[in-house]
């Protein structure tokens, strides 16, 4: 948001510009996208607790 900012105030004609305002927003997509599959992952590792609590971990989920 920042570098979009930039970009209507200053105006900058360097050629490597058009890239570089763009890559906050393309970082923050594959952050995002990293963030999901991290915790599918970390969800899928986690174990149901034993006992009767099976029944809250099943309404949990």
């Amino acid at each position: 948001m920042i570098t979009a900012a930039l970009d209507v105030v200053l105006d900058p004609h360097a050629r490597w510009w058009g890239a570089a305002w763009s890559l906050p927003w393309w970082l923050a997509g594959g952050a995002a996208l990293a963030w999901i599959a991290l915790r599918a992952r970390e969800k899928a590792r986690r174990r149901p607790p034993r006992g009767g609590a099976r029944s809250d971990w099943a309404q949990a989920a």
